[in-house]
């Protein structure tokens, strides 16, 4: 029988080989045994973790250590909400480890990685566990400080150490916001177990306050805009496979916590919750692509995504706190399917897709997607994993991006069942935002794949580039592969997710594998109905016929020509699509609202014979409006508190005193 102690002992065995990496770091297959240590543990833990959702437990299995707050202990809890993200934290770990075997011999300085990798996993996985308020907030900020010490891993190179910086601030700031959501749920009582939080629902105006501090401290975590600032620094400063876990992982421990919080320990939920969180989701997903298209740095831009679908997700999560909130026990297992759905699909993809970019990066020694080009002939296995991971972030059938979305769409056509009319006109427009989001990232891949891998190398480093290593190919094939799996056959996936939904819904779809032909049928086959196994024959037999059909009766041989150059013989690379010309249509769509974008044009005049130059400025509105002012702020306020550090003693004694009357006047005024 699987239990939360069998699990902890787990995670023990993660901190072991974070001590095991510090006293071999000298060795040099020390790489290569910590991360394979780590792929065993984080398959124990999959499969453990699986069993467990899969096999339908009697109940939740909880564990109690003698650390913590004296009177509580360290309490920590397996249920199904926690079973199913250790399975999206240890898929994720286990295929990063494996692709680190291979990657990790790249690494210039492996002592900088190797003692923090395994650290960082065990953290994620004690956030999942923790069932009191200390447990959570410890292992938080242990998978913060984790993380942080790998993105600061190269902090020699350019930028990285404002990223670690930045990141910092941000963690603490979420860290605070969540202290204060738990304060709120423990009460007066400090109950801060969560069991105890359970049974003492905060009264409505206090519970509304804990949700708009769980968005603060979780949202901040995951990518919420406007708190999203870290993510597009710290995810291209880490290491490849540290970049795969922090955005395909990380940050849906983030999203465990705010669904922890708000669907499991604030009680009831409210119609407006809904409203702020569908707000704050849209827009993330909308204004998280926009800003993704206008990045050249290829990990900036899968960081930038990452923020779209995070904003897919709390979608619908917004979608089932509307339908919770007003009974409707069906919709809002649909909702929270869909979203969970999301959730595991994104850590596939998009650990698959940071995989790549460090592959890619590693050949042509570059992120710079103007200086790649021509990869497919030289990097073919990658291509393809890389195609895969695409497809599937582009919502195209038969892969699974397509599935989770589509089931997010059907919960926004069941919308008119909602009786609040602010959610009758809103959730249309939320549809409309997913619409446009979903279209976006289609460009978005397309102009990405076809900048960094079709056409001609941009660059000697890009001709030159070799296929990265087999352990590497071995993740991502693997990772492709699931993508594929867990689209043709999302039925299995939703009947997984049925324990979850049942707990933070109050119900669960209709079970799909009775369906004929392995069809999904979210809530009625009148209604809508779809069938990833069909959709996959006929793309493979339409795909096979147009192939034949055009060697058969177009030419009897394949033919290889020269590009149509527009009469030009030999055209460099240089005349091809970049990146930068590829989202011009949309960044002038956009750009003015959005960016405040503008180009910069200089014409050499008559008779000059310097080149003519162009670039494009493309400003960051949130951080000018929200984060630079503060910092303004901050630094003028530390320049002034700087004189603090040369007073004198007598001063420093007054300066006590008098803080010392002052919250004594404050301790009679308010007894």
């Amino acid at each position: 029988m699987v239990t939360a102690a069998t699990l902890l002992v787990c995670v023990a065995l993660l901190l072991g080989i974070s001590a095991l990496a510090v006293t071999t770091l000298r060795w040099r297959g020390a790489s290569t045994l910590v991360y394979g240590l780590c792929a065993a543990v984080a398959l124990a833990l999959l499969g453990l973790a699986g069993t467990f959702l899969i096999a339908g437990a009697p109940g939740p299995s909880d564990a109690v250590l003698p650390l913590g707050l004296p009177w509580i202990g360290a309490r920590f809890r397996l249920d199904a909400l926690s079973a199913f993200f250790l399975i999206v934290v240890n898929l994720g770990a286990l295929a990063a480890s494996v692709y680190a075997v291979g990657y990790g011999r790249r690494e210039a300085e492996p002592g900088r990685v190797l003692p923090f990798y395994p650290a960082f996993l065990a953290g994620m996985n004690l956030v999942v566990l923790a069932d009191d308020a200390f447990s959570f907030l410890v292992a938080w900020e242990f998978m913060s400080l984790g993380s942080w010490a790998l993105v600061m891993a190269h902090h020699r190179e350019e930028g990285n150490s404002r990223a670690g910086y930045v990141y910092l601030l941000m963690a603490s700031f979420g860290a605070l916001s969540l202290l204060l959501t738990f304060g709120l749920l423990a009460g007066p009582a400090g109950g801060y177990a969560f069991d105890q939080m359970r049974l003492h629902a905060p009264p409505p105006l206090l519970a509304g306050l804990a949700l708009m501090l769980t968005l603060m401290g979780a949202g901040s975590k995951a990518g919420l805009v406007p708190l999203h600032a870290w993510l597009p620094l710290a995810h291209p400063a880490a290491p490849s496979h540290v970049s795969a876990l922090m955005s395909g992982v990380m940050t849906k421990v983030a999203i465990y916590a705010f669904i922890r919080i708000v669907f499991d320990l604030l009680g009831p939920a409210q119609v407006w919750w809904s409203v702020v969180v569908l707000v704050l989701g849209a827009g993330t997903a909308v204004l998280g692509i926009l800003y993704a298209l206008m990045q050249n740095d290829l990990k900036r831009f899968l960081a930038y995504s990452t923020v779209e679908n995070v904003g897919i997700i709390f979608i619908g999560l917004g979608l089932a706190l509307a339908f919770r909130a007003q009974h409707l026990a069906l919709a809002a297992a649909l909702a929270v399917t869909a979203a969970l759905f999301h959730v595991l699909n994104h850590a596939m993809f998009k650990s698959l897709l940071f995989m790549g970019a460090g592959a890619v990066q590693g050949a042509a020694a570059t992120r710079d997607m103007d200086r790649m080009g021509g990869l497919i002939g030289r990097m073919p296995l990658t291509t393809l994993a890389v195609l895969a991971g695409s497809m599937a972030i582009s919502g195209l059938p038969p892969l699974n991006g397509f599935a989770s979305e589509w089931l997010t769409f059907q919960a926004v056509l069941v919308s008119p069942q909602l009786a609040a009319t602010a959610l009758k006109f809103l959730v249309p427009a939320v549809g409309g935002m997913l619409a446009l989001a979903a279209a976006l990232t289609a460009a978005a891949m397309v102009r990405a794949f076809g900048v960094a891998f079709l056409g001609r190398p941009r660059s000697p480093a890009a001709a030159a580039a070799a296929e990265t290593d087999r352990w590497s190919l071995a993740a991502m094939l693997f990772l492709a592969a699931l993508c594929l799996v867990a689209g043709v056959l999302p039925g299995f996936v939703i009947d997984a997710l049925a324990p979850v939904a049942s707990a933070l819904a109050g119900g669960h779809m209709p079970q799909q594998a009775r369906q004929p032909w392995l069809s999904i049928v979210p809530i009625a086959e009148s209604r809508s109905s779809y069938n990833g196994l069909l959709v996959l024959g006929f793309v493979s037999m339409s795909a096979a016929l147009a192939a034949l059909a055009i060697h058969r009766f177009a030419s009897r041989a394949v033919r290889r020509a020269p590009a149509w150059d527009c009469g030009f013989p030999d055209a460099g690379p240089m005349t091809q699509y970049s990146a930068s010309s590829f989202a011009q249509p949309i960044r002038r769509v956009f750009g003015g609202f959005v960016f405040a974008a503008r180009d910069v044009v200089d014409m050499p005049g008559p008779g000059e014979m310097r080149p003519a130059r162009f670039k494009a400025v493309v400003r960051d509105r949130i951080w000018e409006i929200l984060y630079a002012p503060i910092a303004v702020a901050v630094d003028f306020i530390a320049r002034r508190l700087n004189r603090l550090q040369f007073l004198t003693i007598r001063v420093y004694l007054s300066l006590v005193f008098l803080a010392l009357v002052g919250l004594l006047l404050v301790l009679a005024v308010c007894v």
